[in-house]
């Protein structure tokens, strides 16, 4: 299974409060998400608004992609929510 990340700027969707980004599964492109309460608790997003949520991502991607193909393999490349959880406190 191939999983490259687009480069592009991450969406952030206050219908159901995560940042959105993609990843393409052997060529389709698959969405990702990350909760804003994620990004809060793990990445040091302090204040409560798209802006710093956007920042908290972009300071963490590597790390949030990480994890994200983890959950694709597993998942078989189909969407990925990334919640808190999904981020072990002793890898803050």
């Amino acid at each position: 299974m191939e999983i490259q990340f687009s480069p592009d700027a991450p969406l952030y969707r206050d219908a159901n409060l995560t940042v959105v980004f993609a990843a393409f599964v052997d060529g389709e492109r698959v969405s990702c998400a990350i909760s804003v309460e994620a990004l809060e608790d793990h990445f040091g997003a302090r204040a409560a608004d798209r802006e710093a949520w956007i920042r908290a991502f972009d300071a963490g991607r590597s790390r949030i992609e990480a994890v994200a193909r983890e959950h694709l393999r597993i998942s078989n490349g189909t969407p990925v929510l990334l919640k808190s959880g999904h981020f072990p406190p002793d890898r803050v």
